[in-house]
């Protein structure tokens, strides 16, 4: 049993070491993310090597041999006062690295551009701001077949709107972008790996998460929370380009009031069940 014991110690932190399955390389700034991850693992790593080398010890220390009686002590408060400082101390250091980056997950830079992504069963759409620099306001009850993301058609600053339904996002290289997020039904998460941040779509309410694109290329975004029967079938594509390339792509795309009146006639659809 000693043996085993130390053979499940030594054999996971060689799979740890030579496992195959990584992260897959970064392309924001979220380096800090990938960073409170391993100082998460070497501390959990060390805790469990050490817990179960101690046991396979005592296993082996202590086994049962004639003549020998096991001593009784109940309580230790000089032990139980060593194992209370440690596992404070190790709590701490890896709750410490999580509140700073935490910190800085929430400061979003003035600087930052938004973009709107709105989730519903089982599709990704996406909004950007027109020529005025800003969203319009959105309400559930407008959505219909001309307008699938709910934007007010009163509002004038809704009206230039760049609304994407059914096609990829496309970001520019080294500026931070604001991405607030919508879900039109039920919870979703829209994860793109390499970005690293990612934040649950709860119907009724906005969301956001930030980041700065660092380098080109096209990556598969995913719904990371369970959101129905096809929720293996919700995914998209976010592709960072240079800046010249992302205005070209831009300038392509159609606004709320072109997408609105190439649609054809108003139909409303229903909120109810």
């Amino acid at each position: 049993m000693a043996l085993i014991l130390v053979l499940i110690a030594l054999g996971s932190v060689a799979f740890h070491v030579l496992s195959p399955w990584w992260w897959t390389p970064i392309a924001s700034n979220w380096g800090y993310i990938d960073t409170t991850l391993i100082i998460t693992f070497w501390i959990t790593g060390i805790v469990f090597t050490a817990i179960v080398l101690f046991v396979a010890y005592c296993v082996f220390r202590f086994r049962h041999r004639p003549g020998q009686q096991a001593a009784y002590e109940p309580e230790s408060r000089r032990l139980e006062g060593w194992l209370t400082a440690v596992t404070a101390l190790g709590v701490a250091a890896m709750l410490a690295p999580g509140l700073a980056v935490w910190g800085q997950f929430v400061s979003v830079p003035a600087e930052a551009r938004e973009v709107e992504i709105v989730a519903q069963q089982w599709r990704w759409s996406f909004r950007l701001p027109g020529a005025d620099g800003r969203l319009g306001a959105t309400d559930i009850r407008h959505v219909a077949d001309d307008n699938p993301l709910g934007l007010d058609p009163q509002d004038a600053a809704a009206r230039d709107d760049v609304v994407i339904d059914g096609d990829d996002l496309h970001l520019p290289l080294g500026r931070p972008v604001k991405v607030l997020m919508r879900s039109l039904d039920v919870v979703h998460n829209f994860y793109v790996p390499e970005f690293r941040a990612k934040m649950d779509m709860i119907p009724g309410m906005v969301t956001y998460v930030w980041f700065t694109p660092t380098r080109t290329g096209t990556f598969e975004a995913l719904c990371n929370e369970v959101c129905g029967v096809n929720h293996y079938a919700m995914r998209g594509r976010v592709v960072v380009d240079p800046e010249p390339a992302y205005r070209s792509w831009l300038d392509r795309q159609k606004t709320f009031a072109q997408f609105a009146g190439a649609a054809g006639p108003r139909r409303h659809v229903s909120a109810e069940p």
